[in-house]
């Protein structure tokens, strides 16, 4: 929730009502070839019905002006029987209780007060008549007319960068991914027009393959035209759009409006390596593509909001735009509303996601106070997940869920250990949710749990043989099948000692007789792991052959998976559709992230970033620069091989480097930590030098 300022009126209602109904307009937008295909999961809806109350003490009267989304009666001190509905109202001195009763069963219930000294905002109680009352939800709707049921994103014009003529009809080419409304100008004429969109060439020309077209008649929308201009009502993502129209159907060009989410670009990179400067940009283009209402998955295809890609994409936000409104939203709208009866997006490891995303906000920003209006909700779901231990308390999935963990060829059955891996993550997140809320017992539980699950998982799963954590256990045995998902997670979060770690490195992640990881979503997690443990050359080389492979093809955005050994036009191909890979996936933005915390090094050490660290490693680049925001200030890094400069606006953290010759630094003093290892203390607002030796 962002903050608000006292003297301002805002629209206020229950909260996470606003962000649920949101998701359910945006769930049920996707279509396949002109037909709705809604998201496969149960869609929350906002409380229709709610109450809202507020104390005051007044010494004169005053009067207040309302407006309700939705039918309400304002009423003083309980007095049932003598309600106003009017749109001003004149409020008696004294100390009394208002109360605001309002239905709407189209879009969230709320109210917006305003008056010299009474408005409405946080401070302001709400109930769903389940004994629940709770401080109101608000965001930026700050005037009578600027209403919750009334948001909408941002557009913008845009022109196509060429037309030329396939088959007698135009083709357009915006130039790069892009997602929006088309629009024809100047429309004439009687007739059908059909719109075949493409995020590559060859799906625009596949009238009877594309995933998205659009169909209407010219005549019709001519009447429709506002100020020469007909815009059609759905947006689409597209680079390439082919238009067949009827003959003495015309208009004088064609364009769009972008539609997006005006965020700041508040992180930067640029390296010794011009590829890999592009990589960069390009994926936090794709990230921008993606965040929208919420963090979506892919803009053409689901345009959905699941769990796991959420997770990531979260991350990546918060070494790019840091942008928490978007991030907010979208953990309120995937955890939806109790009771549970399937796991979020019907996926087990999608729900345990959700605990590690919502810590991690806490680890970023520092921003508790969300953390407790969500604590319930947590707890539920919690609960939800111990309820599916198996006698030896290990998650598994019932016969209606889907175990996900990867698209890849793997046999989910039983316990597996990913999922024991990420309870206990979560388990520990919900121990420091209690705790920071002065639930000893809670805490103490959780804490306890996921120790016994961790000993367990680490006891039963790992194989000292093959070096590394099995993949899946049915029936109280163990299966000789290794794979790269646990382990990572496992090192993520630090559950192995140094000699496994080093074992799960070079027979494990290093190995080419293990499965290998295809898609950017479990490549995002691989490759972090090979730069905790030091392999950002490894890495640089990786992003360099994989994100660049499908620069070299042609990408203005990363795609949902990419194989090399694909030719032509079989690299759009997915879920047995010729054109189903989604050519702007979120998940596909992963670069941002391993650049940010993993080259130029920046890591909260505390939440908020009131303390950091920073460990620069150029990872076989000659040299690099970059920023990185840290809440509402930010954290440079200039690196070549001879010296790193760094300098902060905000918290103290700890700057460490390795140097084959004694370091300098005339800034501060030096400290060595181990075999030609050093660090120094960094304080905000002033700028360090250090002379080292690579």
């Amino acid at each position: 929730m962002v903050s608000q300022d006292k003297k301002k009126a805002a629209w206020i209602w229950y909260p996470g009502d606003f962000e649920i109904r949101l998701h359910e307009k945006m769930s049920a937008k996707r279509t396949a070839r002109g037909v709705a295909y809604p998201a496969y999961w149960r869609l929350d809806r906002h409380y229709s019905n709610v109450k809202f109350r507020y104390t005051y003490e007044l010494e004169h009267e005053e009067e207040i002006t309302i407006a309700a989304e939705g039918v309400f009666s304002l009423y003083l001190d309980g007095k049932d029987n003598y309600r106003y509905s009017g749109s001003t109202i004149t409020l008696p001195a004294g100390r009394h209780e208002i109360s605001v009763s309002v239905f709407n069963d189209t879009e969230i219930p709320a109210i917006y007060v305003a008056g010299r000294s009474i408005q409405s905002d946080s401070t302001w109680e709400v109930t769903s008549y389940q004994n629940d009352w709770l401080p109101a939800g608000f965001w930026k709707f700050d005037t009578p007319e600027n209403r919750p049921s009334a948001f909408r994103l941002a557009v913008t014009p845009q022109e196509p960068l060429s037309v030329m003529e396939k088959d007698g009809s135009p083709l357009f080419d915006f130039g790069k991914e892009t997602f929006g409304y088309l629009r024809f100008h100047k429309l004439t004429g009687s007739g059908c027009v059909k719109v075949y969109y493409g995020e590559s060439i060859a799906e625009a020309l596949s009238p009877e393959e594309c995933v998205t077209l659009d169909a209407f008649e010219a005549e019709e929308a001519g009447g429709l035209q506002v100020d020469g201009v007909f815009t059609l009502e759905e947006p689409k993502a597209f680079r390439y759009v082919w238009i067949h129209a009827d003959p003495g159907v015309t208009w004088e060009r064609v364009s769009m409006l972008y539609e997006y989410v005006p965020v700041q670009y508040r992180s930067s990179f640029e390296c010794s390596d011009a590829k890999l400067n592009d990589i960069y940009k390009m994926s936090l283009y794709t990230l921008h593509l993606n965040t929208r209402e919420f963090f979506l998955d892919g803009i053409k295809r689901d345009r959905w909001v699941w769990s796991g890609d959420a997770y990531q994409a979260f991350l990546m936000n918060y070494y790019s735009f840091f942008d928490l409104d978007v991030t907010r939203r979208t953990l309120v709208a995937l955890r939806g509303k109790d009771p549970l009866t399937m796991h979020l997006n019907t996926i087990v490891d999608y729900s345990l996601y959700w605990f590690v995303s919502l810590y991690d906000y806490y680890l970023y920003t520092g921003d508790f106070s969300f953390v407790r209006q969500n604590y319930d909700r947590a707890a539920t779901l919690m609960e939800f997940c111990l309820n599916q231990r198996n006698e030896e308390g290990f998650i598994e999935g019932r016969p209606q869920d889907w175990v996900f963990v990867d698209w890849a060829d793997l046999t989910n059955t039983g316990a597996v250990s990913t999922l024991q891996i990420l309870l206990a993550r979560s388990l520990e997140a919900m121990s420091a949710f209690s705790g920071l809320l002065g639930d000893r017992e809670a805490s103490s539980h959780y804490g306890r749990l996921a120790a016994e699950l961790k000993d367990k998982t680490l006891s039963l799963f790992w194989d000292n043989e093959r070096g590394g954590l099995l993949h899946h256990r049915v029936d109280g045995e163990t299966k000789p099948m290794l794979t790269k998902h646990a382990n990572m997670f496992a090192m993520t979060f630090g559950y192995l000692s140094e000699e496994q770690r080093s074992s799960v490195i070079r027979q494990v992640m290093l190995n080419p007789e293990v499965p290998q990881i295809r898609t950017p979503y479990m490549r995002f997690h691989e490759l972090a792991v090979l730069c905790e443990s030091g392999e950002q050359d490894v890495v640089r080389k990786e992003m360099l052959s994989y994100w660049g492979g499908m620069m070299d093809l042609g990408a203005t955005s990363f795609w949902e998976e990419y194989d090399p050994s694909l030719a032509d036009d079989q690299h759009y191909g997915m879920y047995g559709m010729p054109f189903g890979k989604s050519l702007c996936h979120a998940w596909g933005a992963g670069p941002i992230y391993l650049i940010g915390k993993y080259y130029l090094g920046i890591t909260p050490s505390s939440p908020g970033y009131e303390t950091y660290r920073i460990s620069p490693n150029l990872g076989g680049l000659r040299h690099m620069q970059g920023t990185v925001p840290i809440g509402e200030g930010q954290i440079t890094v200039k690196m070549d091989t001879t010296s790193i400069r760094v300098e902060s606006t905000s918290g103290s953290g700890v700057l460490t480097f390795a140097s084959s010759h004694t370091p300098e630094c005339p800034d501060a003093e030096i400290r060595s930590i181990g075999e030609k290892t050093f660090e120094i203390s960094v304080e905000a607002g002033k700028p360090y030098r250090v002379t080292y030796r690579a």
